[in-house]
């Protein structure tokens, strides 16, 4: 037989050939344990036992808190049209350039053996491969989200997580927090409308969902929003569709999207950005920062400027879905963040969940490596360290040729003033927490109303209490009075 191998961190590992443990002896026997005598006691010199037993035993890292129910794929992002006049990142800086990509799909709040046709926010994180390094953009299938600062979120995902004396989410946590949190009410509109459940990953869009900062070489800085319109077209499930097919396969998406790339049908999006000069933020009518609020089009117009194809299945789910880390921090040079509260705190949260899953080194593994760069730092040693730096030193500066620092800021800064405290947003002319709920709601045709108001009244009657139910209806009232109203009778009808 010809021996087989695979390429892995450019160690060539044989995929035929005699069996061996670990350490690279060859195993005699994998079909029976070692034992004293002829139905005697397993022996604990049996150490191919012991190997395999240890390490079945830890196999699994500890799940992402949020987002641990994921499907992923490589491809390419292309650029179509000229922004240099808005960026100087060089992954942006021609039409036609191509960077290699991995992008993540998943659910939010369910775990990693959950079904994929919940109603439930998608993740959409996107892992730019550049030559200065990796760009991260870590969004989710809406343009904005339930809560506008991070120092909440911890808070919201516990309603949506298992309760700690039931074991189950309750529609007490839930409504509870949103009820009293207005801020929700946009997004729990988007979450309960029609795209709440979509048909596939291949059929919803993408979304940075924050605003992020661009800044050109002549050092002028614009504020950026994200958007990757699916060009299979925009398919939803019902929701009894969507329970159907949970309990038939819970792998429908992942499935999905495997499947297709197999056939050769790959998935696209076009990348459309919306671009506000600086200095029109402080003075638009309402905090261009807020999670919760979209930029209407009429104000900023979306503009087209690159596409990005899904074209091959990652060979090992473990190794480079599960293992996979994205981190909003990750930036390149003429991108940066935003004053985004909520943004700002997952610059460290993301970072910090990955090295407590993977470990300190997981951006050594092959899917978070650089691949268009070199990472060249003075990081040492810590779980899973793989010696790649040799005998070069360990601190800076140093005498001894290392890398040093360059001196120029990846993106612009942002000017601030006042005291420091624990202070709520500037409010601008506008900030409301219900109007674009509202106008959101009055978009849609009557048919969608009608399930929107069917899926939120079918989750606020399990409420318990009836003063949580009418605050969280008072919400959906305030942003629309005929929202409110109908959605008051048929939480009603159902509560009987």
């Amino acid at each position: 037989m010809t021996e087989a191998h695979v390429s892995v961190q450019g160690e060539t590992i044989p995929t035929t050939g005699p069996l061996t443990t670990e350490s690279g002896a060859p195993v005699a026997d994998n079909q029976n344990s070692e034992t004293a005598g002829v139905g005697g006691p397993v022996l604990i010199q049996d150490q191919s036992l012991l190997e395999k037993l240890a390490h079945f035993n830890r196999e699994r890292i500890p799940e992402r808190v949020v987002h641990a129910r994921g499907a992923g794929a490589y491809g390419t992002f292309t650029v179509t049209a000229d922004v240099s006049r808005y960026t100087r990142a060089k992954f942006l800086s021609q039409v036609g350039k191509e960077t290699e990509t991995f992008l993540r799909f998943s659910t939010v709040a369910g775990s990693l053996g959950s079904a994929d046709t919940v109603r439930d926010p998608r993740g959409f994180a996107l892992k730019f491969y550049t030559e200065e390094g990796n760009y991260d953009l870590v969004g989710n299938n809406t343009p904005v989200f339930f809560i506008k600062d991070a120092i909440k979120f911890p808070d919201f995902i516990h309603t949506q997580k298992r309760d700690p004396y039931t074991g189950s989410q309750e529609a007490d946590n839930v409504w509870d927090f949103w009820g009293l949190s207005p801020e929700a009410t946009h997004q729990v509109t988007w979450l309960f409308g029609d795209r709440g459940i979509p048909a596939s990953y291949r059929h919803m869009n993408g979304y940075g969902s924050h605003t992020y900062q661009w800044q050109n070489e002549a050092g002028e800085v614009f504020w950026v929003k994200y958007h990757f319109k699916t060009d299979q077209g925009i398919k939803n499930l019902t929701q009894d569709e969507g329970n159907r097919i949970a309990g038939e396969d819970p792998d429908f998406h992942q499935r999905d999207l495997r499947e297709a790339i197999e056939r050769g049908e790959f998935p696209t999006w076009t990348l459309q950005v919306q671009i506000m000069p600086a200095d029109e933020a402080a003075q638009y009518r309402f905090n261009p920062f807020d999670l919760t609020r979209v930029w209407p089009h009429e104000d900023y117009p979306p503009i087209e400027i690159g596409k990005l194809e899904l074209n091959r299945n990652p060979d090992n789910v473990f190794a480079e879905v599960e293992q996979s880390a994205f981190s909003p921090a990750h930036f390149v040079p003429g991108i940066g963040p935003s004053p985004d509260k909520m943004l700002q705190g997952r610059l460290f949260a993301y970072g910090d969940a990955h090295r407590y899953r993977v470990g300190i080194n997981a951006d050594h593994l092959p899917v978070n490596r650089p691949r268009a760069t070199v990472a060249n730092t003075y990081g040492r040693d810590g779980y899973a360290y793989d010696g790649r730096h040799g005998r070069s030193k360990n601190y800076e500066p140093n005498s001894f040729g290392g890398p040093r620092e360059t001196g120029q800021p990846l993106w612009g800064s942002t000017s601030v003033n006042g005291g420091t405290g624990n202070h709520a947003v500037v409010s601008h002319a506008e900030d409301d927490d219900f109007v674009q709920a509202g106008n959101l709601y009055r978009l849609m045709s009557e048919e969608e109303k009608e399930r929107l108001i069917a899926n939120l009244a079918g989750f606020i009657a399990k409420v318990s209490r009836a003063d949580i139910a009418e605050r969280a209806i008072n919400n959906f009232r305030q942003a629309d009075a005929d929202y409110g109203k109908r959605l008051e009778a048929a939480v009603q009808a159902l509560r009987g």
